[in-house]
C-alpha cells in the first residue's frame, strides 16, 4: 500500500484524505497474522486459557484486545471472548499531565470476573518509552491484585526510557527516535477516512506528537 502523492496543479488528482502517510510496514493481513501468533503465544505461556483477562489501553489497545479475544476463542473452545476483555484508562496516571494536553479520559471497563488472582494481559498498539505501561501498572493497582501481569503489543519500536519489556510482540520495528509510528485501525480511525488497517512510519514533521507517550 504505497502513499499517494497529491498533484495540486491538476484538478481531480489530489490524493484521498485516507491515503497512508509515510512508509507502510504492516498491512491489514500482516496485523491479522501477528495477532493470531500472539494469541497462540499467550495460550502456550499460560498453558491454556484459564484465568486470562485482556485489558486494552485506549485508544487502539482496546480494539486490539477485542481482536485477540476472538483469536483466543478460535484456538480454544473454552474461551468466551465477551467475558475476558476490558479497557484500562491511564489518563490520570500519566507522568506528563503538566507538560502537554491530553485526550479526555476513556472509560475503564473491568470484566465481570474482575482481575484478582487472574493472568492479566495488558494490550497496546506501540511500545516506545515504556511510560504508558508504567501508568497502566499504576492504574491496575486501583482495580485489584492480578496473579500475573503480562504485556502484548502490536509493535515494539525500541527507545525505552523505563525498564519495561513486552512478553508478546507482533513486530519489532527499529526506528529513529525522530520518526513516528502510526497504527491505524478501522475501529478507531474510520472517522478520519482510514478504512484499512495498517502500520506506517512517518518522517519527522516537527511539533509535538500527542500520541508519542508510549
Amino acid at each position: 500500500m504505497a502513499p499517494a502523492a497529491a498533484d495540486k496543479g491538476t484538478p481531480g488528482t489530489a490524493a484521498p484524505a485516507h491515503a497512508p502517510l509515510g512508509r507502510v510496514v504492516l498491512s491489514a493481513a500482516d496485523i491479522d497474522r501477528a495477532l493470531t501468533r500472539i494469541a497462540h503465544e499467550i495460550l502456550e505461556a499460560n498453558k491454556g486459557s484459564q484465568d486470562i483477562v485482556l485489558l486494552g489501553i485506549p485508544r487502539r489497545g482496546y480494539p486490539l484486545a477485542l481482536r485477540l479475544a476472538r483469536k483466543l476463542a478460535a484456538a480454544d473452545s473454552g474461551v468466551d471472548p465477551d467475558q475476558i476483555v476490558g479497557q484500562l484508562d491511564i489518563t490520570m496516571f500519566r507522568d506528563d499531565l503538566a507538560r502537554q494536553p491530553t485526550r479526555p479520559p476513556a472509560r475503564t471497563l473491568v470484566p465481570r470476573q474482575g482481575i484478582d488472582d487472574k493472568v492479566v494481559i495488558l494490550v497496546d498498539d506501540v511500545l516506545y518509552s515504556g511510560r504508558t505501561i508504567r501508568a497502566a501498572l499504576d492504574a491496575l493497582v486501583d482495580l485489584g491484585r492480578p496473579r500475573i501481569v503480562r504485556l502484548a503489543v502490536l509493535v515494539d519500536r525500541g527507545h525505552r526510557e523505563l525498564p519495561i519489556r513486552a512478553d508478546h510482540v507482533g513486530k519489532n520495528l527499529p526506528t529513529s527516535a525522530a520518526e513516528k509510528v502510526r497504527v491505524r485501525l478501522a475501529e478507531v480511525d474510520s472517522g478520519e477516512g482510514f478504512t484499512e488497517d495498517h502500520v506506517a512510519i512517518e518522517a519527522p514533521a516537527g511539533g509535538t506528537d500527542g500520541e508519542a507517550f508510549a
